[in-house]
């Protein structure tokens, strides 16, 4: 399991024109599930992310979690995150899990990061195109692997 963080002051997603998601403070979660994936990693992935401590106190240092300032979520799910180009320009997604097996695992890690409570998770639409808008606070952009 992959998670590009990024701390945000706003961020939006749509699809077809459409709000789909959207939140104020907190963090945009761009997640990509790998072959081999499971509720562990799930489990694990989202006691991270609700304890990472990326905002600052008043001496501009990473002290506070999400749990800590009530900061929201919007989960962004992205297989090219398993992208490999180490043959070649185009990318191959071979590590990346089925859609089938992903898609439910998705929402189930949603559901993982309500039970460590965070009060509002929103979410992108899994396998649509989506269009991403935020405004990143920082910037603060941190990869996160299990």
């Amino acid at each position: 399991m992959k998670v590009l963080v990024q701390r945000v002051k706003e961020a939006r997603v749509e699809v077809e024109g459409k709000l789909v998601g959207e939140i104020g403070p907190g963090l945009l979660l761009l997640v990509g599930l790998g072959k081999g994936d499971c509720e562990e990693n799930l489990a694990e992935m989202a006691k991270k992310i609700a304890n990472l401590r990326v905002f600052s106190d008043e001496n501009d240092r990473f002290q506070y979690s999400l749990l800590d300032t009530e900061g929201a979520v919007l989960s962004v799910p992205q297989f090219t995150l398993f992208a490999d180009t180490s043959k070649g320009r185009r990318p191959e997604f071979f590590s990346a899990m089925p859609p089938s097996e992903a898609a439910p695992l998705s929402e189930q890690f949603l559901a993982r990061l309500k039970e460590r409570g965070i009060k509002k998770v929103e979410a992108g639409q899994f396998g649509a195109n989506m269009q991403v808008s935020l405004v990143n606070d920082g910037p603060v952009t941190i990869m996160l692997e299990n």
